[in-house]
């Protein structure tokens, strides 16, 4: 069967670099979860709940974790479920709030990350990295920094 030739017409700027975003996002994001899958066992939402827990130097909430990534309250915390599952996170109670846990990586879960980080990075240098350069990213940094706020 042949392909037909999809046109979305004409695109403003602004419509052009909205959906060049989401095209970017999504398949860069697509690449990095098929390879830390294939590599790890690991799923991107499970990267990223690791990635913040990463660099905190003490347990962490699961409430603050759901505000800073972009997950659901419901999805961190059966992401925090299966790494905790797997060795990869601690809990612990809260000491301010019973109804609480405070969630940290495991030695195991850090050693994880590190590989995973690494698999990340390699899995976009020739489709990110590679392409762009110090210009770009920090063209990038500012349309994001832009974005956030």
């Amino acid at each position: 069967m042949d392909r037909a030739d999809l046109s979305l017409g004409p695109l403003s700027e602004q419509d052009h670099a909205f959906y060049g975003l989401v095209w970017a996002g999504t398949t860069l994001a697509a690449r990095v979860d098929r390879e830390l899958a294939r590599v790890h066992g690991l799923p991107l939402s499970w990267f990223e709940v690791m990635l913040w827990l990463n660099y905190q130097q003490e347990p962490v909430a699961a409430s603050d974790l759901g505000a800073k990534t972009m997950l659901s309250r419901s999805q961190v915390s059966r992401v925090v479920d299966a790494l905790a599952g797997r060795g990869l996170v601690s809990r612990t109670p809260s000491a301010s709030d019973a109804r609480s846990v405070r969630i940290e990586l495991t030695g195991q879960g850090r050693a994880l990350f590190a590989e995973a980080d690494a698999t990340r990075r390699a899995a976009l240098a020739p489709v990110f990295t590679d392409r762009l350069d110090a210009a770009d990213i920090a063209a990038l940094e500012a349309v994001w920094r832009k974005l956030r706020a």
